[in-house]
């Protein structure tokens, strides 16, 4: 069963240049095993200290627990190999944090605001294949809940075709309206041709304004 967090949103400095990380890429980032995303952008970890998000993060993007991510750094900065990251004890510290330094990415909950930052989509591998995405068009936010100042987290599950074309998208999460139209822009994304047929969930925030 493909399970994901709803609960968080990844941000990133606007010096970041991609606007989708894979799942892959998230760990290898927050686990100091590559300090660079595959567009070539340098990024730097950045981590809440605690609380449900943190939890969150920890468990279903890392599958680490908080015992083993504090040993995993311990030794990485024993053994000289990584330095501790920057860590803060709120959303807003961490949004303050990541706004202002290059290369910075960082995780917050989905109701916290998001001015100075950049939202980045996140999206999960349910095969052995990655799919790189070379065409995509953003959803078209509904004026009606942009008013209303309703924003929010969709998360889809996407199958892609050998040939590159979305198949499908069905709704995993999220609010009923914002997802017709991530469904509708999904629908219209490309994707590098593959061997086979490729699973994959694929979250999509709407920020409201601030």
């Amino acid at each position: 069963m493909l399970s994901f967090a709803t609960e968080v949103k990844i941000v990133a400095n606007p010096s970041v240049k991609a606007d989708f990380i894979s799942v892959g890429e998230l760990r290898s980032v927050f686990l100091a095993e590559a300090d660079t995303l595959k567009d070539g952008s340098h990024v730097e970890p950045v981590f809440e200290r605690e609380g449900a998000v943190h939890e969150t993060f920890v468990k279903d993007f890392l599958k680490q627990t908080n015992a083993s991510l504090r040993s995993h750094y311990g030794e990485l900065v024993f053994t000289g190999k990584a330095a501790m990251p920057k860590s803060f004890s709120s959303d807003a510290e961490v949004i303050a944090y990541v706004a202002r330094t290059r290369g910075a990415i960082g995780y917050v909950s989905t109701s916290a605001g998001t001015d100075g930052v950049k939202l980045l989509n996140v999206t999960f591998e349910g095969g052995k294949t990655e799919r790189r995405l070379i065409s995509h068009i953003e959803p078209e936010y509904p004026e009606t809940l942009r008013q209303m100042n309703i924003g929010g987290t969709v998360r889809l599950e996407v199958v892609v075709s050998p040939q590159g074309s979305v198949e499908t998208a069905t709704l995993l999460g999220g609010n009923p309206i914002l997802a017709d139209a991530a469904i509708k822009a999904v629908k219209q994304w490309i994707y590098a041709p593959g061997p086979s047929k490729t699973r994959m969930v694929v979250t999509i925030p709407f920020q409201t304004s601030q």
